[in-house]
């Protein structure tokens, strides 16, 4: 299984861009989905999180009220809407996928997950 992630790119301090990850290659059936970044000062920080079962969604505090995360079980995809953009967003981006049923708590840590993404870039000019 392969996770492919889109949609970065460069955008003024304020701007909004989507992400998109979609899963392909086998049999998937993915619980939780998840979005980290990477910068040059932290190697993996935890964005958002989405869990098929309950529906729930985590943020990171620094997007809260930003970043949306939303996705298309059927389709295996989960998108990142980022509205906001601040100059500090300025990271690779990874999508990050679970086939286990993992409690609140455990969705924000990386090593939850055993499906990773390319990464895709993203930059806020200020």
């Amino acid at each position: 299984v392969q996770l492919q992630a889109s949609g970065g790119g460069l955008v003024q301090d304020g701007g909004s861009l989507r992400l998109s990850c979609v899963a392909s290659g086998g049999t998937f059936n993915a619980n939780v989905w998840a979005w980290f970044r990477r910068t040059p000062e932290k190697e993996r920080e935890f964005v958002a999180a989405i869990r098929w079962s309950g529906g729930n969604k985590v943020y990171a505090d620094s997007v809260k009220g930003r970043f949306a995360i939303s996705g298309d079980r059927t389709k295996n995809t989960v998108y990142l809407q980022m509205n906001s953009l601040k100059p500090e967003d300025t990271a690779v981006y990874y999508c990050a996928a679970s086939e286990r049923r993992w409690i609140l708590s455990a969705m924000s840590s990386s090593e939850s997950y055993e499906f990773w993404g390319q990464g895709t870039q993203v930059t806020v000019s200020s």
